[in-house]
């Protein structure tokens, strides 16, 4: 490009430096990464500049879950780093798992020289053709000309529409050859234009429907967080009077003591949300993709008479794998802003008298008590330590967790009062995300408390990002809920395969006191009740600002209840143990 007379002179720049400048240009603070060969050029380049921070992990699947943990707490672009080869492969299960959960990230791998490719060079791999299934668009640069605008693009790409991750595959030769440099002020693609304004015609259809409802209910997932739309959804929900449920990923965007929330729905959801999820007649689902673990069964979920409406800005997931009456295709939050405009324009709401006998019926099936369990002076019960957690921590607690039984008691105990501040692998269910997703909290809000809730079989898949959190200074508390197995497998196993406990038993699992003290931290053993609540008051003060490994010894016979075995309806729940 030459510069017009008079102007300043188009920049020279290599393509490693055209990174670094156009990730300033996107106002990127954090980079997480791990160096390689194919990458130096670039990690080089990073050294010289100030506009953003890299941060070392010490695998790259921390990196990616890290970046993705992120993006979730703080509504940015997530961006990670990595080398070729094996590099970018331990990146593919983070990458996966933003893509599941619909979350904004760039990832830029590394890449043998252009003319290696296909040569099975050294650490070479297809990243793209590895990648394709689960990114929502990927670019291998081959000229250093299209590096800033295939940037652009991504960026662009990964924080509209639905979200997700977006991969940038960089030669090493690309990243040294020199261009002038300029980057797009705008983005706009012929081939992708998300649409972001609900049809009005059924947006009106929809809420006519809604407020000649006599058992109506919400149902929100985590398109409500993505689009910021929580704010909105409660007013909805206050204006007619409606009663909402979540999914797992919805948590937060409604106040968990709103007396209209009525928990989680799905496998392990409160009965009261399975039940009213049954048995409305008009269902509102918004930001919800009516997955296996939400719906149960689809036949049986099909209920004669009920009508549905479908609010996501993806146009996929409408009638995928439950048929709906009315879609409505558009970014919720618009979509809820619409419904509320017209609302103001007619005084007509759902009838009080119909609405407070729903609301009756849905107070019976919470009389169930769904929630119990029988505490004990013996041995610690996980939900206890949830509960003790949820009173010491306080509301503005940033939680984390890894996936399995913990996960499942941290969506059923903790009052989540605010959107992104429940963070957990929702569609690809990964274990090891906990701690890394605990780094990436702590970075986007280091004025907040964080916590890392794990089990012991998922906290040692990644748990060499201890001396990230070392290194980096950050504090989250681990709270480790140790019952030597693989609890959920073990539950399954209890459950549906005539307790033969096939490779669930953790019989080999490290001193973890000492293995935090090995890395710089603070580690304490908690096996008795009495000691719960004084062990998690030091770690919040005493310990406030060191990161504290809290690993409770509980109870391994435990069981997550209520439960929704595979292939079975909604209704059809299992209570408790003396129910199977």
């Amino acid at each position: 490009m030459k510069s017009q007379e008079g102007s300043k002179p188009a920049e020279r720049l290599n393509g490693s430096e055209i990174l670094v400048r156009a990730l300033a240009e996107e106002g990127v603070e954090y980079v997480f990464g791990y160096p390689g060969g194919s990458v130096l050029n670039i990690f080089d380049a990073i050294y010289k500049q100030d506009k953003f921070k890299h941060i070392l992990v010490r695998h790259e699947q921390g990196a990616a879950h890290a970046a993705d943990a992120y993006s979730r707490a703080s509504n940015k672009v997530g961006v990670a780093l990595v080398t070729s080869g094996p590099g970018a492969t331990n990146a593919v299960t983070g990458i996966a798992t933003a893509y599941a959960d619909s979350i904004p990230m760039v990832i830029f791998t590394g890449q043998v020289n252009t003319l290696a490719i296909g040569q099975d060079a050294f650490q070479e791999v297809d990243i793209v053709g590895i990648s394709r299934p689960c990114v929502k668009h990927n670019f291998l640069v081959k000229d250093v000309k299209d590096l800033a605008k295939t940037i652009k693009k991504a960026f662009y790409i990964a924080k509209t529409g639905r979200p997700g991750p977006v991969l940038i595959d960089i030669p090493k030769d690309v990243s040294a050859a020199i261009c002038e440099y300029q980057y797009p002020e705008n983005m706009e693609l012929r081939s992708y234009k998300p649409l972001t304004k609900g049809h009005l015609g059924q947006i009106k259809k929809a809420l006519q429907l809604i407020l000649s409802a006599e058992r109506p209910l919400i149902h929100i997932g985590g398109g409500i967080v993505s689009a910021n739309a929580s704010e909105l959804l409660q007013r909805l929900a206050f204006e007619l009077g409606i009663p909402v449920n979540s999914t797992l990923m919805g948590l937060g965007a409604m106040p968990s003591d709103d007396k209209k929330f009525l928990g989680m729905v799905g496998m392990h959801g409160t009965y009261e949300a399975n039940m009213a999820m049954q048995n409305c007649d008009v269902l509102i689902a918004i930001g919800s993709r009516f997955d296996d673990r939400v719906v149960g069964l689809p036949s049986n979920f099909a209920q004669p008479g009920r009508k549905i409406i479908h609010i996501d800005i993806d146009p996929s997931t409408i009638s995928k794998r439950v048929k709906v009456d009315i879609p409505i295709v558009g970014d919720v939050k618009e979509v809820i802003a619409d419904m509320l405009n017209l609302l103001e324009t007619t005084d007509k709401r759902p009838d009080p008298e119909k609405l407070a006998a729903w609301q009756n019926r849905i107070n019976g099936w919470r009389e169930k008590d769904c929630l119990h369990y029988e505490n004990s002076d013996t041995v610690i019960k996980p939900q206890y330590v949830l509960q003790k957690l949820q009173e010491i921590g306080g509301d503005d607690m940033i939680v984390a967790t890894d996936v399995g039984q913990h996960q499942m008691w941290c969506a059923q105990f903790l009052k989540f009062r605010k959107p992104r501040h429940w963070l957990t692998s929702g569609g690809l269910g990964t274990m090891g995300v906990g701690l890394p997703y605990a780094i990436g909290a702590c970075v986007a809000h280091p004025d907040k408390p964080v916590v890392c809730v794990t089990g012991d079989g998922s906290i040692q898949m990644n748990i060499q990002e201890l001396a990230t959190a070392k290194q980096l200074g950050v504090a989250p508390k681990i709270i480790l809920l140790n019952n030597n197995y693989l609890g959920m497998v073990r539950q399954w196993q209890e459950l549906e395969y005539d307790r033969r406990y096939s490779h669930s038993h953790m019989e080999v699992t490290p001193d973890f006191k000492a293995l935090a003290e090995a890395y710089g931290h603070i580690g304490i053993v908690v096996d008795r009740p009495e000691d719960v609540e004084q062990a998690l008051k030091d770690a919040f003060g005493k310990y406030k600002d060191k990161l504290v490994f809290l690993d409770f010894h509980v109870d391994p016979t435990e069981n997550v209840w209520p439960m929704v075995k595979a292939g079975r309806g909604l209704t059809e729940m299992i209570l408790g143990s003396e129910k199977i």
